[in-house]
């Protein structure tokens, strides 16, 4: 079991630990001590850690080696070669671990300091087989936190088999939870080997599986997430450029489909297609625009076969806009595809329709199926109908250019594929927000042909009134249209790529400003201010110490006694 550089595995005196954390690892010499340590903090301190190396090649063996030297809970396994993968390390532990509860954590996230403690006792109220918590996401380039499907753990409660709340189904990890290790043993419960997106399969069948299982609303796991860290040294879930990623997805999927089957649980197909649309095609649709012609086929022709098995019903339940991309795609309309794509969650028009007396389309080309009109029909969109503060139009930016100064002229042309705007030019206005203050750039649009209108904006960046102690952060400009005394504000798209314009804005605080494309979901114009020079490491610290509640409060207080 252990490689002839390891040290071999030996097992430190511990009478009986109630829990088993096994702490997979590869490659990650620095972030380990972090997640060892979150485990070794737990409040429940009766614990057996396992680090399951997966043949690392940098210092990790090293690392571990000093971590079980420093507390007796701690065991370091290393396998004699890598898997490439997170089944065969969690499976290794699986076979020394002697808690009789276990739970997995990635070597580049943590435990909340309470964890086991909160999921122990809940396996200890009541005999389930297993207990999830929440899982709070944590963005490493901004430290923006956030909940993983929150909406499913929000309510303590135990479920008696997964077909009575099958929308479970999204919440797919393993590591937000807590196994009693009979419940494993009982089923042969093992991860797949050999596999990629193996935690979807294995919790699949844990569901499937077990009779009841309770979840409480606490977070129970702290997952770091890296969106733009270099390709190669991404997580598996963000390799989706990788054609083999979308193989693996669908590969997933396909076995978890023959064990719905096999274990007599085929009435939560539609659910679980739902699920598949919903969730990992959807992960793929955003990053549509940015792929090539030659991409976009080779991923059709992975993910259209399947397409075809999955339940009618699972499509009608996604939002028209998703089920218009997913025809698309289906169709080898990969243009079009593109463009329907930068419309996700963002309520953007497509650029025109067509009407055949039966329904209303997307696009200029009549759909030439059953299939086709049914997903393709936009009539539920009301683009003609819909108040007009609500009304759905298509900004995009054809043209970014620096004009003098620090001003940026925008060409901008505008869709009404519902024809709500009236005949003749329109007021417009261009929203910027850097802090709590708005640049608002008024201006005109001009009608070329029906349903569309055209006009030039310029931005006077310098007179962003940013605050006394500076901005940091970035903001996406929006559109204003202006109708009599009601207003529709809308994302302005941008051209997906552009040179960066870089300038200085000079003030009582410098900033560096970036004018960018996004980069990815819509690709919005992007406009980003970083706070430059000495007095920008003085005044951002000391305007958050005197924002603080406490000194509002005192203020206040203040202001009440001068009166």
């Amino acid at each position: 079991m252990t490689a002839p550089d390891a040290v071999p595995l030996t097992v430190p005196e511990i009478t009986s630990p109630d829990v088993t954390i096994t702490v997979i690892v590869y490659d990650d010499a620095a972030r380990l001590p972090r997640a060892v340590a979150s485990v070794l903090r737990q409040t429940h301190s009766n614990i057996e850690v396992i680090i399951s190396d997966d043949h690392s090649t940098d210092d990790t063996p090293a690392v571990a080696r000093a971590l079980a030297a420093q507390d007796s809970r701690v065991l370091h396994l290393r396998l004699p070669e890598n898997s490439g993968g997170c089944g065969v390390p969690r499976n290794r532990a699986l076979e020394v671990a002697r808690a009789p509860y276990l739970m997995f954590l990635d070597s580049d996230d943590e435990l909340p300091e309470n964890a086991v403690e909160v999921l122990l006792a809940a396996h200890r109220e009541r005999d389930v087989d297993f207990v999830m918590g929440a899982v709070e996401r944590i963005r490493v380039d901004t430290g923006r936190r956030s909940r993983w499907m929150a909406h499913l753990v929000a309510e303590r409660r135990t479920v008696d088999g997964i077909e009575a709340e099958p929308g479970l189904l999204f919440e797919h990890l393993s590591t937000s939870k807590m196994y009693a290790r009979s419940f494993l043993d009982r089923h042969e419960l093992r991860f797949p080997e050999g596999i990629h997106y193996e935690d979807q399969l294995f919790s699949a069948q844990a569901y499937c599986l077990a009779k009841s299982f309770t979840i409480v609303p606490e977070p129970v796991y702290r997952w770091y997430i890296a969106p733009y860290v270099a390709a190669d040294a991404a997580s598996i879930s963000n390799q989706r450029h990788k054609l083999t990623n979308v193989r693996d997805r669908v590969h997933v999927q396909r076995l978890i489909d023959a064990f719905l089957a096999e274990s007599g649980h085929q009435a939560l197909r539609e659910d679980k297609d739902y699920k598949f649309l919903k969730h990992d095609f959807r992960m793929y649709e955003g990053d549509l625009p940015y792929r090539d012609e030659e991409w976009l086929r080779a991923f059709a022709a992975e993910v259209t076969p399947y397409l075809d098995t999955l339940a009618p019903a699972a499509f009608a339940r996604l939002p028209r806009p998703e089920r218009v991309v997913v025809q698309l795609v289906r169709d080898g309309r990969f243009a079009e595809a593109r463009w329907a794509a930068r419309g996700l969650g963002h309520a953007v028009a497509p650029r025109e329709t067509t009407a055949d007396g039966t329904g209303l389309y997307w696009g200029a080309v009549p759909p030439d199926s059953d299939a086709a009109r049914r997903e393709l029909d936009v009539t539920d969109l009301e683009l003609d109908s819909r108040p007009f503060t609500g009304a759905l139009f298509r900004h995009e930016i054809r043209s970014v250019a620096p004009g003098p100064g620090l001003t940026l002229d925008l060409a901008v042309r505008t869709y009404d594929p519902g024809l709500r705007l009236p005949v003749g030019p329109q007021r417009a206005s261009v929203l910027v927000t850097p802090g709590r203050r708005r640049l608002t750039a008024p201006f005109r649009l001009d009608p070329v042909r029906p349903g569309v209108f055209e006009g030039k904006v310029r931005l006077d960046l310098a007179a962003a009134r940013l605050p006394p102690h500076g901005f940091s952060g970035v903001r996406h400009p929006l559109l204003r249209l202006h109708q009599q005394d009601l207003t529709n504000t809308g994302v302005l798209l941008a051209p997906l790529s552009f040179p960066a314009l870089r300038a200085t804005v000079h003030g009582a605080l410098p900033h560096a400003l970036t004018v960018e494309p996004e980069g990815k979901g819509a690709g919005r114009l992007q406009l980003r201010w970083t706070p430059v020079g000495p007095a920008a490491r003085l005044l951002p610290p000391l305007a958050r110490r005197l924002s603080s509640p406490r000194i509002r409060r005192a203020a206040r207080m203040l202001r009440g006694a001068l009166r």
